[in-house]
């Protein structure tokens, strides 16, 4: 199963990329309460996708792909300061969990076509939960929009 390979490999490397992008904004803007939490929260999701998954790695393999790092910016290492930086942390975030959602759709199709009832849950789960993500980073920024892009410091 070397295609299945690559993209356990993708959805492991992509998901602990995405969890140190949050630990690093949660830090980045821990005097924002939520910012800090749900991020924090969100990174231990990711966590958990990738023990859920470490049977599968065991089963078929895993390449080492450099999607992730290639995708991830700076600005997740070292979060942007200010309103609009928050902005611009959470579109990286977006971005990076829209790579990790789009890899568990394609696990799932690969599980559903060699009939692995338990890649197939592991995927499922973990997309719905990657979905919420998402959803949250599409929320935060409408919240946090108006105040960076209107109020003058």
């Amino acid at each position: 199963m070397p295609h299945l390979a690559t993209y356990v490999g993708l959805a492991d490397h992509s998901e602990q990329t995405l969890a140190d992008s949050l630990r690093a904004v949660a830090d980045g803007h821990a005097h924002l309460a939520d910012v800090f939490h749900t991020c924090s929260q969100l990174a231990g999701w990711s966590d958990d996708h990738r023990e859920r998954l470490a049977p599968v790695v065991r089963r078929y393999g895993e390449e080492d792909v450099a999607e992730p790092e290639r995708l991830r910016a700076d600005a997740l290492e070292y979060p942007r300061e200010g309103e609009v930086g928050l902005l611009r942390d959470l579109q990286d975030l977006h971005l990076l969990a829209t790579l990790v959602h789009t890899t568990w759709t394609v696990i799932a199709q690969g599980a559903q076509g060699l009939r692995d009832e338990e890649l197939l849950e592991i995927a499922r789960h973990c997309d719905a939960e990657t979905s919420r993500q998402i959803s949250w980073f599409e929320t935060r920024l409408k919240v946090a929009a108006p105040q960076a892009l209107i109020v003058t410091p």
